[in-house]
């Protein structure tokens, strides 16, 4: 029997894989999240999403694909690793999955001309939003950023025909940051930041209780939150690999609670192990 099912679990809280049904929308995350809505309806073009590993990008990502699959108007694909080695390469990739005909095997110019076309025919003929969702973002090449310049390019005298959303690590900035006219092209830019104290409380017990969690006996304490938020520093993906460690122990070790004992034996031991992140250690000395 799994953990999470002798814990009285319907299913596992603190799974790693970008769930958006176990996504905590923080105040960033809704403001992202909001704003993108926004500007996807008003066909402004272009969005950039940054935010440092494990700040829930990926997952901010899918919850996105989650409302757009609610809207009839929107025809949209995601993109989970743009490492394009050619244009050609690219505009193939998009030609596949927005099922557009007639554009492999022809010359760069004329599968550009095509895609514009495709694009003129959603968006204008058929009033939808043709949204195209970049993930890992910061892989994209010059050569890439240069393509989706060009196809932001394409627009009506009131909307862009393509929008396009880029969630990316920090590094994508700085490769912006070099191409001026692209950069122009930004609608919203934001920035993802580690979790509070507060929304790390918050997005462990909303876990818990997403995973069908019923008792009334809280199973972490806030000493334990406390020692898990000083130790992942508010990085939703650390907070998620801690707790998990922490309710697998639970288990293991026939405990009741998750204690801030518990956290720091588990903290210890990957310390001692070597399996740690060493800013980890440092923030965390810090205090």
């Amino acid at each position: 029997m799994s953990y999470f099912k002798v814990l009285a679990f319907e299913k596992e809280p603190f799974s790693t894989s970008p769930d958006p049904e176990f996504f905590y929308l923080s105040k960033e995350h809704e403001t992202a999240l909001t704003n993108i809505i926004i500007e996807l309806r008003l066909k402004r073009g272009l969005s950039v999403i940054l935010g440092d590993v494990g700040t829930g990008k990926t997952t901010l990502s899918r919850k996105l694909v989650q409302e757009l699959k609610k809207r009839e108007d929107f025809l949209f694909h995601i993109v989970l690793d743009p490492s394009f080695e050619r244009e050609g390469v690219f505009l193939s990739s998009l030609a596949k999955n927005f099922d557009i005909s007639n554009l492999n095997d022809n010359s760069l110019l004329d599968m550009r001309e095509t895609l514009e076309r495709f694009l003129f025919q959603k968006g204008v003929a058929e009033n939808k939003t043709v949204t195209l969702i970049i993930d890992e973002a910061q892989k994209l090449d010059e050569n890439s950023l240069e393509l989706l310049r060009v196809l932001l390019n394409y627009e009506t005298n009131e909307f862009k025909l393509l929008q396009l959303v880029l969630l990316g690590q920090m590094e994508l900035h700085f490769k912006i940051m070099n191409i001026p006219n692209f950069f122009d092209r930004i609608s919203f830019k934001y920035t993802l930041n580690p979790l509070d104290f507060d929304e790390t409380k918050e997005m462990i017990d909303f876990r818990v209780r997403q995973a069908g969690y019923k008792a009334k006996m809280r199973l972490f304490l806030d000493e334990a939150v406390r020692e898990i938020y000083q130790y992942t520093r508010g990085y939703p993906r650390q907070v998620t690999m801690l707790c998990h460690k922490a309710l697998k122990n639970l288990v293991l070790k026939k405990r009741f609670v998750v204690d801030a004992v518990s956290i720091r034996e588990i903290i210890e031991e990957e310390i001692k192990s070597g399996w740690h992140r060493r800013d980890l250690l440092l923030q965390k000395n810090s205090y």
